[in-house]
């Protein structure tokens, strides 16, 4: 995201000096000692630096994707809520995610006198909020402001589990009812829910393929036997794809099966370094390899895969407005083609509850 804001800013206004702050501690401090007009950083960057950021004045300070600021209490959001700036703006497609303190959290960034305090937002109502953050706000629908942009089709695959994925889905089931039977009757829930969520977690691991949480590997699922037959028919029809997934040893089988058909691919996740992310998303936009592998917290933000036409959700995430992310890495401005927004979600089991929960916060 960093280096695409770069490439952005010198594309429209090439008499800026940008500087990106990134290296090492020393090299960082050296960079902001220059007399840029620009400097881009990231959140992680500005906490761990905090005591640089502090002795200067911005003029303005632009906080995009401004929806990971949206716990007050966090680290991160107190460290840019004290940077010192003369106008503040916080740009988002999903300011609000889960609940509306989320805006709060936003709004004491940018204009804190709007709400002095979180209890006096709270007790107003969605309407009065909405009323007073109105001039404050320019909301701009992607059919509005971008009125050729093609059709974005999505759509819903269902798969089964197949049997060594029923045997593991239903001992998995059983044991976490039954640690949540103790927890309530030693009325210590709070302690295991840690223990609990992981459970939850392995439970979506089972339906993506049970290798997620067996020792031993060579197994297969519907959901995997239904992505390889997808890719196969996408690739005939000369389709390019990119498949998120939240868990990248997910990644790493998908990779496994790609290779094995000797499909070309580009992978990057979490521990691929940023100023080599860019890169690699311009040689799918512009290359030879149909299928983009992806993490989805690591590639879910800041990417632009128009090249793309298909997004493929192999698993689901909690919150729909994660996945809408990743969707508009591929349809967004410069895009020429339709885009197919596939999901996969096994039936019967805790994708069909994730399903549900996301139908319901779309209309928070």
């Amino acid at each position: 995201m960093l280096y695409n804001w770069k490439k952005e800013i010198e594309r429209f206004a090439p008499n800026l000096h940008v500087e990106i702050v990134h290296g090492k501690r020393d090299d960082r401090e050296n960079i902001l000692r220059e007399h840029a007009d620009v400097y881009i950083t990231s959140y992680p960057s500005v906490q761990r630096d905090e005591s640089l950021y502090q002795h200067a004045v911005y003029d303005n300070l632009i906080l995009d994707e401004a929806q990971f600021l949206k716990n007050e209490q966090a680290k991160t959001t107190k460290v840019v809520r004290s940077l010192r700036k003369k106008h503040a703006f916080a740009l988002s497609g999903t300011p609000i995610e889960n609940r509306k303190e989320e805006l709060f959290s936003i709004f004491s960034i940018v204009m804190p006198d709007l709400f002095p305090s979180k209890k006096g937002f709270m007790e107003l109502s969605n309407t009065r909020i909405a009323h007073r953050i109105r001039p404050f706000i320019l909301r701009r629908l992607k059919t509005q402001v971008l009125k050729e942009l093609p059709e974005k089709q999505e759509s819903v695959q269902y798969t089964e589990l197949n049997d060594i994925q029923k045997q593991l889905y239903v001992a998995q089931v059983e044991q976490i009812r039954a640690k949540l039977q103790s927890a309530v009757q030693r009325d210590a829930f709070t302690q295991e829910r840690f223990e609990i969520l992981a459970g939850l977690t392995r439970l979506r691991q089972i339906c993506c393929h049970p290798d997620l949480v067996m020792n031993e590997s060579g197994h297969t699922s519907n959901k995997m036997e239904f992505l390889m037959s997808y890719i196969e028919n996408g690739l005939s029809s000369g389709k390019k794809m990119v498949i998120f997934s939240q868990f990248t040893s997910m990644l790493a089988i998908i990779a496994s099966r790609l290779q094995q058909n000797e499909w070309g691919y580009h992978y990057l996740d979490g521990k691929t370094p940023v100023k080599d992310r860019l890169a690699i998303a311009d040689a799918f936009n512009e290359g030879d390899k149909s299928i983009f592998l992806i993490s989805l917290k690591a590639g879910g933000t800041g990417l632009n895969l128009t090249g793309g036409d298909t997004v493929i959700l192999y698993d689901l995430w909690w919150n729909p407005a994660v996945e809408q992310q990743a969707a508009d890495r591929v349809h967004r401005f410069g895009q020429e083609k339709n885009v197919d927004v596939v999901r996969i979600v096994t039936t019967g089991t805790i994708e069909e509850k994730i399903a549900a929960l996301q139908d319901q916060k779309k209309h928070l």
